[in-house]
């Protein structure tokens, strides 16, 4: 069964961000990169909140995000993105960064579409402000934190703005060379 699935980077100190949308302090490799091309080939559509896909949609086209990891960025900009946010007017696709939809409302309506039409898992990926709403809609089946082994001291808590008890089991970890640690719960 396909399952929606959060993926979040994170510090040591529970940040998944820093001040201004700092991300410089993840900790990425080559085996982080396999893990991350693994990942992003199962994923049939991706979920993104207004800041993280403007993150993305700057990043992954450009030339950095197509010389940094060539088949991460092709995934990226090609696989299906629903962008969910009540200011966005629009968003734009190009010859590179395709198959992008904007919802501006009825968000719980719209996943369970996704969910429906989607043979490959669902990914969310960053996007705090999404990911509180999925968890307190009950729409998570899945949450992977990849705790980077780093004290960043201030930027955007994990979860920020969460109103009700959530209920996980781990169910994985995995340990990376580098340091990183994958936490995977259930809901």
């Amino acid at each position: 069964m396909r399952k929606i699935i959060l993926f979040m980077m994170v510090s040591l100190d529970g940040y998944v961000e820093g001040v201004d949308h700092d991300l410089s302090w993840h900790n990425v490799d080559g085996e982080f990169n396999e893990f991350a091309a693994k990942q992003m080939s199962e994923a049939g559509t991706i979920l993104f909140g207004r800041k993280t896909y403007q993150l993305m949609e700057n990043y992954w086209p450009s030339k950095s995000g197509l010389e940094d990891d060539r088949i991460v960025a092709n995934l990226m900009n090609t696989t299906p993105k629903v962008v969910f946010s009540h200011s966005l007017e629009k968003v734009v696709e190009t010859n590179i960064w395709k198959n992008v939809t904007l919802v501006k409302n009825n968000i719980t309506e719209k996943i369970q579409q996704v969910k429906q039409e989607n043979e490959k898992d669902i990914f969310v990926l960053g996007s705090n402000n999404l990911c509180v709403s999925l968890l307190e809609h009950n729409l998570l089946d899945e949450v992977r934190l990849m705790v980077n082994p780093i004290v960043i001291g201030e930027g955007t808590p994990l979860f920020l703005g969460i109103k009700t008890r959530q209920n996980l089991t781990l169910a994985t970890t995995r340990v990376f060379n580098n340091g990183n640690v994958l936490l995977t719960y259930n809901r």
